[in-house]
C-alpha cells in the first residue's frame, strides 16, 4: 500500500521541502510538503490533508496551529511532531540527518531497511 506523507512547517520554503526531498524516492511512500504560514510557497489546504496519511509536523506551534485551523480535516489522521527548530537551510546536510535519524522510524518496517 503507497503511504502518502505530508511534511509541514511554516513557510515551506527549508524544512518540509528538504523533508519532501529526502523521502521523494522512499520505496511505498509518495511525499509532499507544505506550511502553515500565510505567504507558504505551498499552503497546507484541505485537499492536502484528505491526500496524506500521515502527517509530520516541524514543532509543537505547527501541530497546535493546524489543529486549531484544520480540525475538521484532520480526522484519523496521525500527525506526529519532529521538533526540529527554525534554524536550517534548504537540504542543510544536519536537517537531512535529523529528518531521516526522526522519521524513519514512523514509516513501515519493511521500508525502513531501504534507506
Amino acid at each position: 500500500m503507497l503511504r502518502h506523507v505530508l511534511f509541514v512547517c511554516s513557510q515551506n520554503r527549508l524544512r518540509s521541502p528538504t523533508a519532501e526531498q529526502v523521502f521523494a524516492d522512499w520505496p511505498g511512500m509518495e511525499s509532499q510538503s507544505a506550511g502553515l504560514g500565510n505567504d507558504a510557497n505551498t499552503p497546507v489546504s484541505p485537499e492536502l490533508l484528505a491526500w496524506s496519511d500521515m502527517i509530520f509536523v516541524m514543532e509543537k506551534a505547527h501541530r497546535n496551529k493546524l489543529a486549531k485551523k484544520f480540525k475538521r480535516y484532520l480526522n484519523g489522521k496521525r500527525v506526529i511532531c519532529l521538533d526540529i527548530p527554525d534554524e536550517y537551510d534548504f537540504m542543510d546536510p544536519i536537517l537531512v540527518q535529523l529528518l531521516r535519524q526522526k522519521v524513519t522510524g514512523f514509516l513501515p518496517r519493511t521500508l525502513e531497511s531501504q534507506s
